[in-house]
């Protein structure tokens, strides 16, 4: 847990720089990439997504160690021995990222990497936390049966992770050559892109060689600009609501089908497949054939509001990397509670974000957990042996959210305003 929170320390600043390159680099291009909600919703998914990892909370069927004990060969460790593993690696990940696109409920494990209705850096970080279960655990066999010790596949699997991070932007155009060996942006957009022509295309994490043996390339066309997010728009700023919706719908359809042998199958035919009298008397709105008529989601806020939740998202981030650096410190249920406060507030300032009523009684438990923890901790976290008065500071932050959210929520709850950067 130690080892992998400081390396997500680091990987935080370094994503953050390469956002922030993006942002100028859009600025002199002349060309629109960010806007601001949208971000602070994807960043805000990546915080969710590394507490859980950090946190330990997924379950695995079957452990990569385990299934080690049955190698076999044995290959000296040498780089031929990490090469062998990072193409092993990327060869699973893109049966897996497949299936989560083509299986009902697999779907709900992704949905939330593809419901921006935007494509940059800060896109790549949304990042899923309902995929609980590792379910895919049998594509690591090969792997095993080579004989690439756990050790190797611990240092290969973040750096293949973090190589998927640069291809999620608009600014870099096709790159030659390497168009026909790895994936590069111009595959990346068609595959984020709910275009007919684009549509369920480039699965490929690294190589791009997998797509082109297995059928599912598509080159990315200059008469046919990608169009962004998923057939059917979640329309909201929350992750954590994104991460569970599309299992939420699946429940609901099995729910009123009337053949019983619809209600199973659901929930492993083709993705968004439902059954035909749900269909009828529950019809959802999707993009067909005309995704240029996408209307992308907003909501009225004002230029404080704009502020208060780029410095919700500033002071978040700060905090888990707070956690992160002193996780040491700290017992396993100290650490789980802290998790829960960033993720309940999280929930709260986003869902502030959609201007929904809900934003109160979630601040309201946010609050109250951050004072129990004040209390308990005798402070916060041992932040005041860094910063004099900081747990005071820590306090007056907790009503000033839910003062800032009662007043937005109750008073000014009708704003004109649809902020456009």
């Amino acid at each position: 847990m130690e080892s992998y929170a400081t390396i997500l320390n680091y990987a935080i600043l370094f994503f953050t720089v390469l956002i922030i390159i993006e942002f100028i680099a859009s600025l002199l291009l002349k060309k629109n990439v960010n806007y601001s909600l949208d971000t602070i919703s994807s960043l805000s998914s990546g915080m969710t997504n590394t507490l859980k990892d950090v946190l330990g909370l997924g379950i695995v069927i079957l452990s990569y160690r385990w299934m080690y004990e049955f190698a076999v060969f044995q290959i000296e460790s040498t780089i031929l021995l990490y090469i062998i593993g990072f193409i092993l690696i990327d060869f699973s990940a893109y049966w897996s990222h497949r299936w989560n696109h083509e299986i009902n409920i697999m779907w709900n494990r992704h949905i939330i990497h593809h419901s921006s209705e935007e494509f940059n850096l800060s896109a790549a970080l949304r990042q899923s936390i309902s995929g609980i279960v590792g379910v895919y655990f049998f594509l690591s066999i090969p792997m095993a049966i080579v004989g690439i010790p756990p050790g190797i596949i611990g240092i290969i699997a973040p750096l293949h992770l973090f190589a998927q991070f640069w291809y999620h932007t608009r600014l870099i155009n096709k790159m030659g050559f390497l168009e026909k060996i790895i994936v590069t942006p111009s595959h990346h957009r068609v595959h984020h892109a709910i275009n007919p022509q684009y549509l369920d295309k480039n699965y490929a994490a690294v190589f791009i060689i997998w797509d082109r043996l297995f059928g599912t390339f598509q080159e990315e066309i200059d008469a046919v600009p990608p169009v962004y997010g998923v057939k059917r728009p979640v329309n909201t700023w929350n992750p954590i609501l994104i991460n569970w919706m599309h299992a939420w719908q699946i429940l609901k359809d099995a729910w009123y089908a009337q053949n019983w042998k619809d209600k199973f199958r659901i929930w492993f035919m083709p993705t968004g497949w439902r059954p035909a009298d749900v269909a009828e008397r529950f019809p959802i709105f999707y993009y067909k054939e005309d995704v240029y008529q996408q209307k992308k989601y907003r909501t009225c806020i004002n230029t404080f509001l704009l502020g208060w939740f780029w410095f919700q998202l500033t002071f978040h981030i700060l905090m888990e990397m707070y956690l992160f650096n002193q996780i040491a410190d700290f017992n396993y249920d100290q650490i789980l509670l802290y998790g829960v406060f960033l993720a309940i507030s999280i929930f709260a300032y986003t869902t502030l974000m959609d201007r929904h009523l809900l934003a109160i009684p979630i601040e309201l438990i946010k609050m109250a957990l951050g004072f129990y923890l004040l209390k308990m901790m005798n402070g916060w976290y041992g932040l005041d042996n860094y910063f004099a008065y900081a747990s005071w500071c820590f306090g007056g932050y907790l009503v000033l959210s839910m003062s800032i959210t009662l007043y937005y929520s109750l008073v000014k709850k009708k704003l004109q305003t649809v902020v456009t950067n």
